[in-house]
């Protein structure tokens, strides 16, 4: 299959590229710097220049393949709800070019839109549209374009990971170094799913591979982790006391962090592990987080 691939250079997707080519796939993989096109070719993958923001590029990019997975997603969370509004705008116009053919399209989301409620880890099988995070916008937008007859389905985020990079983990690293403290809210009892890199990028292939419209996946190794279990370590790492800060704290000393310090965001990956015959193998995140250079 000829893989387009936005996102190509990026922590995750500079992952998929060898596990889509180690399997056979053709990738055309999506940049905008000379360097990443130079790091693609040396990879093995086609280069195809673009951004999020130049529809055309995508629609171009698409129009040559014989599958997409979008991985891409802007990261600057200052202006996190107008970058779920980009990856909404880019996933209408992947789908317009879809539209009609069997050819997947495989978009990205997060574990949060399987929420099922207080208590309830995420499941494959729900989404909350109601949910606080602005990041229902890309699956508001992959619904609207399966219902337009697009095969879309949708790869859900954990707190990928390895030894330098840990999702969320990694903005909370930052802060308490700025803050000299390593802070959870409350009691600290609230989880972080997690998965290392490898094992979500082969879970893109086979996803992408089994090609499923409407279908879900949590790329899910650990349901939860408690936040003052990751705390704990942050601060042993950064040579810094722990320290709990109460709800009302939290917008002062997690600044937009804040929406999720707090957050339960428990998730399994049980109906994925099952359908796609998916094991995650890597090693964990506390693993990764023991063996961090900070």
């Amino acid at each position: 299959m000829r893989v387009f691939l936005t996102g190509a250079t990026g922590f995750i997707g500079s992952r998929i590229v060898p596990e889509l080519l180690q399997a056979g796939h053709q990738v055309i993989g999506m940049t905008r710097s000379d360097e990443g096109a130079q790091r693609l070719a040396a990879a093995g993958a086609e280069v195809h220049f673009g951004t999020l923001e130049d529809l055309e590029s995508l629609c171009s990019g698409a129009a040559n393949a014989d599958g997409v997975i979008h991985a891409a997603f802007d990261h600057d969370f200052s202006h996190f709800v107008a970058n779920c509004e980009k990856d909404r705008r880019a996933i209408e116009a992947l789908g317009s070019v879809l539209k009609g053919s069997d050819r997947p399209l495989l978009i990205t989301s997060g574990t949060g839109m399987g929420s099922a409620g207080p208590g309830k880890p995420a499941d494959e099988d729900i989404f909350n549209t109601s949910h606080p995070n602005p990041r229902s916008a890309s699956e508001i937008a992959g619904n609207a374009m399966l219902e337009k007859g697009v095969n879309v389905s949708v790869m859900r985020l954990p707190q990928v990971h390895d030894t330098a990079r840990q999702g969320l983990i990694t903005p909370l690293v930052e802060i308490a170094r700025a803050k000299g403290v390593s802070a959870y809210v409350g009691d600290g009892s609230n989880r972080f799913p997690a998965a290392h890199v490898t094992d979500v990028a082969r879970l893109y292939r086979l996803a992408l591979e089994r090609s499923e419209p409407g279908a879900r996946y949590h790329a899910v190794a650990e349901e939860g982790i408690p936040a003052r279990r990751i705390a704990e370590l942050l601060g042993k790492g950064l040579g810094v006391p722990l320290k709990s800060v109460s709800p009302a704290e939290a917008q002062e000393h997690f600044g937009w962090m804040a929406m999720f310090a707090g957050m339960d965001l428990w998730a399994s990956s049980a109906k994925t592990q099952e359908r796609v015959g998916w094991r995650p193998t890597g090693p964990s995140l506390i693993a990764d987080l023991e063996q961090m250079r900070y």
